[in-house]
């Protein structure tokens, strides 16, 4: 059953990658923008939530894609906006 869904969800993400692609982009551009702009007002847990989120579409498209650097990179993202997760929340502490 997760396999199946797991499939669908693939061959959904083959069918729009470039849609979904550039949505991740654009995602990353706005969580980015709210951080200059708000500066240290951001909503930083929203911020990391939002950027995480884009770095797993990416990911997602690069590896489809077979793009190692890409994927590298996005991968990479997944892990900071974890680590940022857990610092907006609360949870670490430095």
């Amino acid at each position: 059953m997760i396999l199946s869904l797991l499939n669908r969800l693939n061959a959904f993400v083959v069918l729009n990658l470039r849609a979904i692609e550039m949505t991740g982009v654009l995602m990353r551009v706005f969580s980015f923008s709210l951080v200059s702009w708000f500066g240290p007002q951001s909503p930083f847990l929203f911020v990391w939530a939002f950027n995480t989120i884009d770095a797993v579409l990416l990911s997602w498209c690069a590896i489809i894609k077979k793009d190692r650097a890409y994927t590298v990179l996005n991968v990479f993202w997944v892990g900071v906006g974890i680590v940022g997760l857990f610092r907006a929340a609360g949870f670490l502490h430095t």
